[in-house]
């Protein structure tokens, strides 16, 4: 017996139509869609100020116009996170639309994870919630399941336990789902989006990559595929850079089950189709994870553009003269970044220009706003030849701030409320276990000396990175087993910290997963307050590993 579990969204203001793709591309059983994120949550947020009766993704409803009666006639059941803030709100909306177009379909959602009114002074704070309210809501008959904050991987498990009718303690089985929960969560990422090795693919097969699905078998097993004839390509490769994509270390928490990403075993079983094996699980974590978004204060920011002769002598003109005129009313945090983006003798403007940009942060809007921009357009005739700007500063916009805190489990009211209108409580997990490291594995024997070549690390090692709040992760992976025994060996926290200096003082913490031939590297702050802060070039560290990978150092010559 397999369930057919496929995605349609990974985020949201993911393809639009995607959802009929997937429901005319072949079989399935259960469609998913993940529309937030930490920074999705802030948006949404700022939608319910200024209307309380939003706080859901509109986007979801658009697209159900379109496809709730196919979805109806084929008996696929809609799973979705898209209700938010407002997961009765959504539901509500999806039985009007229902009840307009002539479908007879049952409606549920699942709530409890808003615990805004405990955070005075935030604009949201939720717990994340796992997936047996929705096992409960699939289990009562319903067509479409709308939650809020849960997991992402709670989109897969939910209906992988209502269709097997799996315990709360059936821990190996709910790891395999979570893990292929967590490759679908990103849609097409798991089917070449966004891959470290795209260049070995015919351009092609990446100009519009299909959504992927999972084959889910009663124990937990399951094979990761997408629908024939769609783009893209499912590979061992795709598979492992998803699996790797915003975690941690071998113990990877939900509220359900803590899934042991050391014991996957991933093989090729035909063309698109990755095969998922042998993962572990064991008693969840006592504690809930809660995302608090609050607003942070104010930002502005202007980018000069130097261009020609004298990059540096320019940039550090232009900082005097803007410092002399903050001096006055000094925001809370000023930051400068002068990006090189410029080339000696360069055959057209651009090309030898580089980009100098100035960030400024400060609770108060007035300290970022006129004050900023007034000093930027007063320099237009005095200062360094050429000045010109990207674009005139604002007025300064707010920006938001993501926090992790951890309630007990008991404590948040988990609810299943079902089409008929009836509450279903969804108990805490009875047995728990506090969250440790592992033991390190060890390692490969190291290859034997021979001839190195300075060269990219990228020719090698394929790489995905991504955020956590402030905290950024970057997991590493390798496709031989020689070229794991010099990775393993080779990058070191000491090594990771002179390829992205930025980590150079930030605590660091390198995991071990022999199985995946990877290494997955946490890096605490350096995305500051988070995503919504914008305090990094790259706020949500989606570049960071593809920066690793083009860092050189000395490679065996055997594995080039």
């Amino acid at each position: 017996m397999t369930l057919r579990v496929g995605n349609f969204s990974g985020f949201y203001g993911d393809r639009f139509d995607a959802p009929r793709e997937m429901l005319t591309g072949g079989e399935v059983d259960v469609l998913t869609g993940d529309y937030l994120a930490e920074l999705t949550m802030l948006i949404l947020a700022r939608d319910r100020l200024k209307d309380p009766s939003a706080g859901y993704a509109r986007t979801f409803l658009r697209q159900l116009e379109e496809t709730l009666g196919l979805a109806h006639e084929r008996g696929v059941r809609i799973v979705t996170n898209a209700g938010g803030l407002n997961p009765a709100g959504l539901a509500d909306a999806v039985r009007a639309l229902a009840g307009r177009l002539g479908i007879p379909v049952r409606v549920a959602h699942v709530e409890g994870d808003d615990l805004t009114a405990r955070y005075p002074g935030g604009l949201a704070a939720h717990a994340y919630l796992g997936g047996f309210g929705i096992a409960e809501c699939l289990r009562a008959g319903a067509d479409v399941v709308v939650t809020g904050r849960v997991t992402d991987a709670a989109l897969v498990t939910g209906p992988a336990a209502a269709h097997f009718g799996w315990a709360p303690t059936e821990y190996d089985r709910l790891a395999g789902a979570v893990v292929a929960g967590h490759v679908l969560e990103c849609g097409t990422q798991a089917t070449g989006g966004n891959y470290a090795f795209f260049g070995e693919h015919r351009p092609g097969d990446l100009r519009r990559p299909g959504f992927p699905l999972a084959e889910i078998h009663a124990d937990g097993s399951g094979v990761i595929t997408k629908h024939p004839g769609t783009g893209g390509f499912v590979d061992v490769g795709t598979v492992t850079a998803q699996l790797l994509y915003e975690t941690g270390g071998a113990r990877y928490a939900g509220p359900d089950v803590t899934a042991r990403l050391d014991t996957v075993r991933l093989r090729q079983d035909g063309p698109d189709r990755v095969r998922v094996e042998g993962v572990r699980g064991e008693a969840p974590p006592p504690t809930l994870k809660v995302g608090r978004n609050r607003l942070g204060g104010f930002r502005n920011e202007v980018v000069f553009v130097l261009t020609g002769l004298d990059i540096e002598a320019k940039a550090a003109l232009v900082k005097e003269q803007m410092g002399d005129a903050l001096a006055k009313s000094p925001p809370a945090e000023v930051r400068w970044e002068l990006v090189r983006t410029d080339r000696a003798d360069a055959g057209t403007e651009e090309t030898a220009s580089a980009l100098l940009r100035l960030v400024v942060r400060d609770p108060a809007q007035e300290a970022v706003g006129r004050v900023l921009s007034g000093a930027a357009i007063e320099l237009a005739l005095a200062s360094y030849p050429g000045f010109h700007v990207m674009a005139p500063p604002g007025k300064g916009s707010p920006y938001g701030v993501f926090e992790d805190v951890y309630v007990p489990q008991g404590d948040v009211d988990h609810v299943a409320v079902l089409h008929d209108g009836r509450r279903i409580a969804v108990d805490a997990p009875h047995d728990t276990a506090v969250l440790a490291g592992v033991p390190e594995p060890a390692l490969p024997e190291p290859l034997p000396a021979g001839p190195t070549t300075r060269a990219p690390l990228g020719l090698l090692a394929g790489a995905r990175s991504g955020d956590k709040g402030g905290n950024a992760n970057v997991g590493v992976w390798v496709r031989s087993d020689d070229a794991w025994r010099w990775l393993a060996h080779e990058l070191t926290v000491e090594r990771f910290r002179e390829m992205v200096p930025e980590a150079r003082d930030l605590p660091v913490t390198r995991h071990v997963l022999p199985r995946l031939r990877a290494l997955n590297f946490l890096v605490e702050g350096i995305l500051g307050e988070g995503v919504a802060a914008q305090a990094r070039f790259d706020p949500q560290a989606k570049a960071l590993g593809e920066w690793l990978r083009s860092r050189h150092l000395d490679i065996p010559e055997v594995l080039l």
